[in-house]
């Protein structure tokens, strides 16, 4: 038995003996940003950081806790100087992070008085694989949002300075949510990706639909009266901030009949019951032909 043994837990070990070396590795937070709805933003660099759209990193704050290693993804693009995240205030350890940072006071924090912070990664997921389409579908629930703010970061750099050489021609965006909390750092981003696009006459580059399927009658008769409007009352975009959830069927089979014989991916990061319907309908309005078009999807869960 030691045999087989011996060999997982030198490996372990090895993990464990990088991860801690990785952890003594200084970070510095260079700005902390306050978002509506106790949402904070932590701008941060580290020597020889490298990263890729969609990545995540492991956040330990020892003034919060010496030993709770907690996951989140990366909302910067690699095209900055610095990688960020984005923290919802929704349990103790993040409450803990909240106040440690300052921001449960009016003044103005000191750089200095920043609280030490240690990073683990980044790791791997599936939305690294975006730029390999020319056409792709990224849905995100709730705060799954966060890997397509790297991405879509990434697109506004790449965008601006050589298009040309972009691969990715057309993005199907996705956003649902119950309420409307989540909308309000997310939306300043569509806003500018949304602008630069009309700038450059590639209006139909990113198509974005998002809903809310936390509604109630008070809500759906504010639509009803303010839908009219140039723009959404909600985000303040020209996209019309849609009620519900999508017919996934229906929206697989206009976009295979606008993108005939191609390959189309298709990326999640959300729950695992949305996952199971997103698969069924890539298999079933893929098809058989080689030549047809394909719907490649991509998960990603936590």
């Amino acid at each position: 038995t030691w045999k087989w043994v011996v060999g997982p837990m030198f490996l372990y070990l090895c993990e464990r003996l990088v991860r801690f070396w990785r952890s003594q590795q200084k970070v510095v937070i260079t700005k902390v940003v306050i978002h509506p709805f106790k949402t904070i933003e932590l701008q941060m660099m580290k020597k020889g950081f490298k990263m890729e759209v969609g990545q995540y990193i492991f956040v330990k704050c020892p003034a919060v806790s010496k030993l709770e290693w907690h996951p989140f993804t990366l909302t910067s693009a690699p095209e900055e100087d610095y990688f960020s995240i984005h923290v919802r205030i929704v349990g103790d350890w993040t409450e803990g992070l909240f106040n440690a940072c300052g921001c449960d006071k009016q003044e103005f924090q000191e750089a200095w008085k920043l609280p030490k912070i240690a990073v683990d990664g980044p790791f791997g997921t599936a939305s690294e694989d975006v730029f390999s389409y020319e056409t792709v579908m990224l849905v995100g629930a709730g705060i799954g949002v966060t890997p397509f703010a790297s991405v879509l970061k990434s697109v506004w750099y790449k965008y601006c300075h050589d298009a040309t050489n972009l691969k990715l021609k057309k993005i199907y965006f996705y956003w649902l949510c119950r309420d409307t909390h989540a909308f309000e750092w997310f939306a300043d981003l569509l806003q500018s990706l949304e602008a630069q696009m009309q700038e450059r006459n590639n209006a139909e580059f990113l198509s974005y639909n998002i809903y809310l399927t936390g509604w109630d009658e008070s809500q759906a008769t504010h639509f009803v009266v303010h839908h009219e409007e140039e723009k959404d009352v909600i985000t303040g975009l020209k996209q019309k901030t849609l009620y519900g959830r999508p017919n996934w069927e229906n929206e697989f089979k206009t976009i295979a009949g606008q993108h005939p014989g191609s390959r189309v991916g298709v990326f999640l990061c959300g729950p695992e019951g949305l996952a199971d319907t997103l698969n069924k309908q890539s298999i079933s309005n893929s098809e058989a032909d080689p030549r047809g078009v394909h719907f490649i999807f991509n998960k990603e869960n936590f």
